[in-house]
């Protein structure tokens, strides 16, 4: 193919076979409106993205712009410089943007899109507790027996985040729980700038079925700024290395959700199986913290913190029903965000066993 209309675009989505669709416009124009499945791979950056993103040369791909019809100038140079690097199947839809709206189909604004909306989901289906920011900073005054967990990563938690609040982000949550709070008595209240990573974090937590009382903080720290309660700057309280003790009760709290969700596991042999394999897509995710990432991991793979892919999928996975393989040599956290590849509606997820036993490790960021 060549070019594709709105409406055979729309039969290749829902045909669930292995589809990358690129919005090549800047990130700004993207915000404002595009398709729900794209990932925004502006044609400034794609000779620097388009490697990690689209591992596959073979792999149907469909680029868009704003259009109209016939005026598709970005997404036919897009077309064009990927098919320079390699890419053997690469069509442009039809009048972009435009040509989709005026087929009757639905556009989006925003960033991380499908990763939002399933939060949304959740919130409104499994309605997890909430905690106002006012009535949480009450507590925290009272020295009340609850915990903080923020579930961002530090450079946003450092920036502005609750006093006594503990950095634990997304996919460390179940892992270093019990760490942090031993007693089941203890209140756990997670939060995030806004919400849908507290919604996640949140019900993380309640689907490992912990003893303790689960909260989201609604709103977020962004919301209780605006609504004037003062909170801290600069803070760097990072969770603990779990003992002996908190691993073992974080791996069987994750082997319930495992066995909840049919996580499944892949060994060594056939991973490498499908690494040779030229038909199907395959992504190798290491989602454990940066400082493990870079002190040892798994060559080829590539690292994104699990809270962050389930939370930023379209900025790692661009091609929709690949085969995706995470990596963490203790499993929770590596279960625990499959858990949520799944239910968002990536089918081919894994978690890959026993990842560094008898193989040549790498170290760095790389």
């Amino acid at each position: 193919m060549q070019e594709v209309s709105a409406a055979k675009l729309k039969s290749l989505i829902l045909a669930r076979q292995e589809l990358a669709i690129l919005d090549v416009r800047e990130e700004g124009i993207y915000f404002d409106s595009h398709l729900l499945w794209a990932s925004n791979i502006p044609l400034s950056q794609l000779e620097l993205e388009v490697d990690a993103l689209l591992p596959r040369r073979t792999v149907p791909i469909v680029v868009y712009d704003s259009g109209p019809a016939g005026q598709e100038l970005a997404a036919r140079r897009a077309k064009k410089r990927l098919e320079e690097l390699g890419y053997s199947d690469v069509s442009t839809l039809i009048g972009g943007t435009a040509g989709w709206k005026d087929a009757g189909f639905e556009l989006f604004s925003g960033l991380n899109v499908p990763s939002k909306t399933f939060g949304e989901y959740l919130l409104q289906q499994r309605k997890p507790p909430e905690i106002l920011a006012n009535d949480l900073y009450d507590r925290l005054q009272r020295q009340d027996n609850l915990v903080v967990l923020d579930s961002r990563p530090m450079d946003e938690y450092h920036a502005m985040s609750i006093p006594t609040a503990v950095d634990v982000p997304g996919a460390e949550l179940v892992y270093r729980v019990f760490e942090i709070a031993p007693d089941p008595k203890t209140d756990v209240v997670v939060n995030c700038a806004g919400r849908t990573r507290s919604i996640v974090g949140a019900m993380s937590l309640i689907n490992a079925e912990i003893s303790n009382r689960v909260m989201l903080l609604k709103v977020g720290t962004l919301g209780g700024h605006l609504a004037g309660v003062k909170w801290a700057h600069s803070q760097t309280r990072v969770a603990p290395t779990p003992s002996p003790d908190s691993y073992e009760k974080a791996s069987v709290a994750a082997a319930r959700v495992a066995r909840r969700f049919d996580v499944k596991t892949v060994d060594r042999e056939t991973l490498e199986e499908w690494q040779r394999d030229e038909s199907h897509t395959l992504y190798v995710f290491d989602v454990r913290t940066p400082e493990e990432f870079e002190n040892k991991h798994l060559p080829g793979s590539h690292h994104v913190p699990g809270g962050q892919l389930v939370q930023t999928t379209d900025e790692f996975v661009a091609v929709q029903n690949a085969r995706i393989v995470l990596v963490d040599d203790r499993r929770v956290r590596a279960i625990m965000t499959a858990s949520w590849l799944l239910q968002m509606g990536h089918r081919h997820v894994y978690v890959l066993e026993e990842p560094f036993e008898g193989v040549d490790l790498a170290s760095g960021t790389e």
